[in-house]
């Protein structure tokens, strides 16, 4: 894997390490390319920090024990997920909910339009792909959810008999929002992402994932994939658990950047994505996503998901969905892309660095025993709490 620092010039970074030596998570801060220890009795989580009125002024007063060179904990940290004894990058957030909104941009929300129409199938895809786009085109690209041109479109498109719960969710007034991960289950860079064994068709979704507080405040965002299976919930949208939540199926990092004078959410909301995929069979996949075609504005997804009608006390990392659909053949014509075993994924954005895995099924990848009480029972015996 290509180690890539570049990004991490300017702006706050945080994030966690394994520490070996204390046989636990450490919570780190990037500072000239030297990532340094700040976890403390104070701010013993990330989720303590970014509950702080002022994460940022408060870095500038910690110290910290210096640590390694990135660099050095990033060449490490590849496939050094489950491996206990070896310093590496973790998923930045811990106590936070993970939570992912889905079918936020029109290109996308077509292909969920023709997974459930193909169920699941992606040797029908194409046909469906066909039909769909000749209705629809791109008419929805400037379409806002919610508006009255958007019931309008909606009831157009029953009409035609096209209509779908992912366009309900796609322009209709309410997101779709659900639960990715369980805490502390996501991984991080370098760390291999799974695929549940039943699925024979699915992709990676990049996405820009906020850093929200308790009080639904954003105090900054990272990368994060999604990692989707088509088939397994193109065969029903009551199979999105089972195709969502899996064992290593939520990437996330790989650090968060908190927001200040360099960094904000119109930062968010002009971002663009790079993707590409370079599998073992020589393929290589190259795509890309802005959130300029997002359908509906980050803070309105944050306030869908959190507020008097549902609280996180430990705040929550939001996954903004992705306008990335892949359809390019890799295999038989007409089959559309589909992952292979040792595919090596990069996610990057200018401002946030680069995310990358090796896919894996669920099953060989490190499975997850570090959880809330481990880490409680962690914390209390380094005397943090």
């Amino acid at each position: 894997m290509t180690v890539d620092t570049g990004a991490f010039e300017t702006g706050a970074f945080v994030g966690r390490i394994w520490r070996p030596d204390v046989a636990g998570p450490a919570l780190v801060v990037l500072r000239d390319g030297v990532l340094f220890d700040i976890t403390s009795k104070d701010v013993p989580t990330m989720r303590d920090l970014l509950e702080l009125g002022d994460p940022v002024g408060y870095l500038s007063q910690q110290d910290g024990e210096r640590l390694a060179p990135l660099e050095a904990v990033m060449e490490g940290s590849v496939e050094a997920a489950g491996n206990l004894s070896t310093i590496h990058l973790l998923a930045p957030c811990d106590l936070q909910a993970v939570k992912a909104c889905g079918v936020t941009f029109a290109r996308s929300m077509i292909e969920r339009v023709i997974e459930e129409k193909a169920a699941g199938n992606p040797a029908l895809a194409e046909k469906m792909r066909e039909r769909v786009t000749a209705i629809i085109g791109d008419s929805l690209r400037d379409l806002k959810a919610g508006s009255p041109e958007a019931a309008r479109v909606k009831a157009a498109l029953i009409e035609e008999g096209v209509w779908s719960q992912y366009l309900e969710v796609g322009i209709g007034p309410d997101a779709e929002v659900f639960s990715k991960a369980q805490v502390l289950a996501s991984v991080g860079w370098g760390a291999s992402v799974g695929l549940h064994p039943i699925s024979r068709w699915n992709n990676p979704e990049p996405e820009i994932v906020l850093a929200v507080d308790s009080q639904g405040r954003v105090k900054g965002a990272t990368l994060g994939n999604d990692v989707n299976l088509r088939d397994v919930e193109g065969r029903s949208a009551l199979l999105l658990g089972k195709a969502k939540d899996n064992n290593a199926s939520s990437s996330i990092g790989p650090f968060i950047r908190l927001f200040d004078d360099t960094y904000s959410i119109d930062d968010v909301r002009s971002a663009d994505l790079s993707l590409t995929i370079s599998g073992p069979d020589g393929f290589v996949l190259k795509g890309a996503s802005t959130m300029r075609e997002i359908s509906r504005d980050p803070l309105d997804l944050v306030s869908q998901t959190i507020g008097r009608h549902h609280q996180y006390p430990d705040g929550l990392m939001l996954f903004m969905g992705t306008l990335f659909a892949p359809v390019e053949d890799r295999d038989a014509p007409g089959q559309g892309f589909t992952h292979k075993i040792g595919d090596v994924v990069t996610i990057s954005n200018a401002q946030l660095g680069s995310l990358t895995n090796t896919v894996r099924l669920s099953t060989e990848c490190p499975p997850w025993t570090f959880g809330p009480s481990a880490l409680m029972r962690n914390l209390a015996a380094r005397g943090l709490i």
